[in-house]
């Protein structure tokens, strides 16, 4: 897993890329995470920055190269530079047990999706306070909306149920978020914030347009930071 996670990585990182202030503030907010992963979440959303979506106050990070039973889901406040929220997160049931391993943009699918996407409104359905999102990367996540990929709160995203069975419990391809701090943490990321899903597959890291920016493109929007 670690040698798959620095292959993909290496894919896009340059061996001595210079580290923002941001990214340095995050590093430090985040020791858990994987810094790298951080970097790439950054250059995502300069990236569609660059292209000409609006920038965002608050950037969520889920990183499902990690397993079900830890947390992998941070959100951060990149105005006042702080980390709000650290949670577990469920993967789609097709995705994998414990491990995420597939991925998909196909309706009915089961399975999560990858890459950046942009956060919409709220509403209350059948699982309750939860929050669209649209996706940003074509091919990859860009049926979200139609594959009703939201962030919800859900009964199975907790740590007892990890301790017992290896594993939280898996959605149809929804990041679920513990019930007790659904609600908070959708209200932090709702109407316009972004939300980057990685994993280290090689054909998008390749192919994502929201990675495939100049340097000078990035460096571009990053002066919004």
């Amino acid at each position: 897993m670690l040698a798959a996670l620095a292959s993909g990585i290496s894919l896009l990182l340059p061996a001595h890329a210079a580290e923002t202030p941001l990214a340095a503030a995050l590093h430090r907010l985040a020791p858990a995470a994987n810094p790298a992963v951080i970097d790439l979440a950054l250059k995502a959303t300069d990236c569609a920055t660059a292209r000409g979506e609006p920038p965002s106050d608050r950037l969520a990070v889920i990183d499902y190269s990690l397993p079900s039973t830890e947390p992998r889901l941070w959100v951060f406040d990149l105005v006042h530079r702080k980390l709000l929220f650290h949670e577990l997160v469920a993967h789609g049931r097709n995705s994998g047990d414990d491990l995420a391993t597939k991925f998909s943009n196909r309706p009915e699918s089961l399975e999560s999706s990858l890459g950046l996407f942009r956060t919409l409104g709220v509403y209350d359905g059948r699982n309750g306070y939860s929050l669209r999102m649209e996706g940003l990367d074509p091919g990859f996540n860009s049926n979200a909306l139609e594959r009703a990929l939201v962030i919800h709160g859900a009964s199975y995203v907790n740590s007892s149920l990890a301790r017992k069975a290896g594993r939280i419990g898996r959605s149809w391809g929804c990041p679920a978020v513990r019930p007790a701090v659904a609600r908070q943490l959708i209200d932090a990321l709702k109407d316009g914030q972004y939300v980057f899903s990685y994993y280290p597959n090689r054909q998008w890291l390749g192919s994502s347009r929201n990675l495939q920016c100049s340097p000078a493109q990035v460096a571009t929007a990053s002066l919004a930071h």
